[in-house]
């Protein structure tokens, strides 16, 4: 099977262009009312023989892009990341994580991690980067904005980039991007274009989070009285609008959010891109 040229599409037999998703869906079983005859269980596996080797090459195809996004968003970083620099982030990403160590590769700078309480994943990262010989700063998430009139750059990862060139990210970030703005300070987002999405951002900008975490680490039964005073939530994302990002830098170039929903129609079909 031909590999594709965009993450996501291939070829089909006739030249045109699939996504993954429609790939694996024209593959799937489907429940026919209609009478047994002799033959039919032949037929059904060699057709199944037919698809097996074309959905194995295209899972291949996807584990080997894995295996590589973090080094190819990472090769990127020289180019936006200048010595002297103070840079800030949120919590912890892989991805940040090498796109940060690459920078630090031939420049010297300083990041400061806001911890990303009540996860404290932040704490892995600034060890990381202090373990890498980065001059690392942890700070707690209410510090974010007194410190961000000194950051010259906030560097985001992304749990998902939508098609308008919004973001799901950690809890944390758009108070981080809210910040950034109020400082005109540069929004870089670092994301492997597999996480791409063909999903506008109105359907969860409603509830301002699309998942939720123990609230019992924001506030314990130990509180006594005011546990049942309050409603606590514990919310695991934000969304943050594309007007608050300034880049896009994937493992394929860097992108304006703008230009993000020209690449998901390029990797969806027109009937997988939810509006």
């Amino acid at each position: 099977m031909p590999r594709s040229n965009t993450f996501g599409t291939m070829s089909a037999p006739d030249g045109s262009t699939l996504s993954l998703a429609n790939f694996v869906l024209l593959g799937r079983p489907r429940t026919i009312a209609r009478p047994v005859r002799e033959g039919d269980i032949g037929d059904v596996d060699r057709r199944s023989m037919a698809t097996k080797p074309a959905l194995i090459a295209a899972v291949q195809e996807i584990v080997d892009e894995l295996e590589t996004v973090f080094e190819g968003v990472a090769k990127n970083a020289k180019n936006h990341i200048h010595a002297d620099e103070i840079v800030l982030t949120i919590g912890y990403s892989r991805t940040v994580e090498a796109f940060l160590k690459a920078a630090a590769h031939d420049k010297k700078f300083t990041v400061i991690v806001a911890e990303t309480a009540p996860s404290y994943t932040g704490q892995q990262l600034a060890s990381s980067l202090s373990q890498h010989g980065i001059s690392t700063f942890l700070v707690p998430d209410s510090a974010i904005f007194a410190m961000m009139s000194r950051v010259t750059k906030l560097i985001l990862g992304a749990h998902a980039v939508l098609a308008d060139g919004g973001l799901v990210a950690q809890a944390g970030a758009l108070a981080a991007a809210a910040a950034a703005r109020a400082h005109a300070t540069s929004v870089i987002v670092c994301a492997a274009q597999y996480k791409f999405a063909p999903l506008w951002s109105w359907s969860v900008e409603g509830a301002g989070a699309t998942d939720y975490g123990d609230p019992g680490l924001v506030m314990g039964y130990d509180e006594g009285e005011l546990v049942g005073s309050v409603e606590v939530v514990n919310p695991k994302y934000d969304y943050v609008k594309p007007e608050f990002v300034d880049v896009i830098v994937t493992n394929y170039g860097d992108h304006p959010p703008s230009y993000v929903y020209k690449l998901v129609k390029e990797m969806y079909e027109e009937d997988e891109i939810l509006e």
